[in-house]
This record gives structure tokens, C-alpha cells and sequence, in this order.
């Protein structure tokens, strides 16, 4: 599973790319935060395969409704990162990877 991120932030047995380091265009999962979410609007399609999935970091409750506009697949909040493997897990188990 190809993961792209647009901070520069790690998880334990993943991989994960950092989005201005350059990309190939072939990311299953892309992780975002409130800051990069006109970034990600713009170079999802040049970071992402046709299927992806696309988690956003929330910082602040009021995040989400930021978020929501943007078709974000799943959330987890910045305190929670050491919980990413285990998201990352169960989104690779629902796509099949």
C-alpha cells in the first residue's frame, strides 16, 4: 500500500511519502490536515490513484466541518497518531490490499 502524506509524519510499518519530496501519481492512501486541504484539492489527482482513500488530521472539532466539504474518507485527531498503523491496517483490509 502506497501511502502519501502532505506532512511529514511516520507510522510503524508503513511507508509513507511526503507529498513535496515529488510523487508518482499511484497513492493508495493520502493523509492531509487542515493546512494542506487546498493543496490536496489540488494535487490529489496527480498524487492518487483512481481509488484511493484519504485521511484527514484534526487539530480542532470544528475541523471536520472543514473537512466535510472535501469528500475526506476517514478522520483521526492529531493526539491519537500512534493509533495511524491501526487505521492504516483496517483501510488496507477494506480495500483489499
Amino acid at each position: 500500500m502506497k501511502i502519501t502524506s502532505f506532512e511529514d509524519i511516520e507510522a510503524k510499518g508503513y511507508e509513507i511519502s511526503f507529498i513535496h519530496s515529488g510523487g508518482d501519481g499511484d497513492a493508495d492512501v493520502i493523509i492531509l490536515d487542515i493546512n494542506s486541504i487546498f493543496d490536496y484539492e489540488e494535487k490529489k489527482h496527480d498524487a492518487c490513484k483512481d481509488k484511493f482513500t484519504s485521511i484527514a488530521i484534526i487539530d480542532d472539532p470544528s475541523d471536520y466541518d472543514a473537512f466535510k466539504n472535501f469528500g475526506i474518507t476517514s478522520w483521526i485527531k492529531r493526539d491519537d497518531l500512534a493509533k495511524l498503523p491501526e487505521l492504516l491496517n483496517e483501510i488496507k483490509t477494506r480495500m483489499g490490499l
